[in-house]
């Protein structure tokens, strides 16, 4: 658990340093770094078609996703393949699959966003807090922030697959479920990073000089030092994304996902075609291909903004 720890204060570390010597901003370098770093280009790639078809894949669906359309020929041992019509063939069901591919990806990406906000807001609040009152409060400010840190290792040091298959089976299955439980599961990460980033900040010169006007520390730490240490967390959320849709996906195969099935989503296809990987092996390849392609889009941008932020990297 160290270890992990230990990895995410160093990403926090990333906002210490906020231009370079020929007064070029951290956010104006990190671009151009990723401009010129091919697998940025191609991660920013996978994303821009998979961000279009989850927008207007519902629209370019020739079929219904819900619509039983071919469940007449649907038999023991046969599920139609690709066809003319139906160029996935059929579901188990008797469903058009590409339509419920297209239609499913709006489902991944909704939940990899909204799961991804609920950590980095909970996380940011925990760690703004915790940088805060390390930085600026003084001794109740250390016994704050050592009070905060300490839950946070403790949600750090549980595997989070297994914490969030936890909170899933309390809550019940469902949707929003997979949500909250993904959610959770990056909050201690976001809150250890904004915190380490803040203490960093709360070290600075410019700190320093604001505290001897008589600058108010809440106005310090709101102002000033919170700004310029959003950077690590921006890397990370990016990285969440990918993690987030995987983590779904894992709960969704689990049972603990939308018990809905006329409602596709990538992770509860994949788990709905296990009873027919002999008959039709490309119900489960097809959402699988989805959602792995999806994550390294996500997982090449963010390593490429990571590397770009890396002031060891910018020298």
């Amino acid at each position: 658990m160290s270890t992990k720890t230990d990895k995410i204060d160093r990403l926090g570390e990333l906002s210490a340093a906020k231009q370079d010597e020929h007064g070029v901003s951290l956010w104006t370098e990190a671009f151009r770094r990723v401009r010129r770093n091919p697998s940025a280009l191609v991660g920013v790639g996978i994303l821009v078609i998979f961000v279009l078809v989850a927008i207007v894949g519902p629209w370019l669906a020739p079929y219904s996703p819900s619509e039983l359309m071919g469940i007449k020929e649907i038999r023991p041992g046969v599920i139609p393949g690709p066809s003319a019509e139906h160029l996935l063939g059929y579901d188990h069901n008797g469903r058009d699959q590409f339509s419920r591919l297209l239609v499913g990806a709006r489902q991944t990406l909704l939940v990899g966003i909204v799961s991804t906000l609920i950590g980095l807001t909970v996380g940011a609040l925990v760690g703004g807090i915790a940088g805060a009152a390390a930085g600026l409060g003084g001794r109740v400010g250390r016994a704050v922030d050592s009070v905060l840190m300490r839950i946070v290792d403790m949600l750090l040091a549980l595997p989070s697959l297994l914490l969030a298959v936890s909170i899933a089976a309390l809550l019940g299955a469902s949707l929003t479920t997979v949500m909250i439980a993904v959610g959770v599961v990056s909050v201690p990460v976001f809150a250890r990073l904004l915190r380490g980033a803040m203490v960093v900040q709360a070290n600075s010169d410019y700190v320093l000089a604001a505290t001897s006007l008589g600058v108010k520390r809440t106005r310090i730490a709101i102002g000033h030092i919170l700004p310029n240490s959003l950077a690590p967390v921006i890397v990370q959320a990016t990285l969440t994304l990918a993690t987030a849709i995987i983590e779904a996906a894992a709960l969704s195969f689990l049972g603990l996902g939308n018990p809905d099935s006329a409602t596709p989503e990538w992770g509860l296809m994949l788990a709905e075609a296990q009873p027919y990987l002999d008959t039709r092996p490309g119900l489960a390849i097809y959402p699988a291909l989805g959602i792995i392609i999806t994550a390294l889009g996500f997982t090449l941008l963010g390593e490429a903004l990571r590397e770009a932020l890396d002031p060891k990297l910018r020298k």
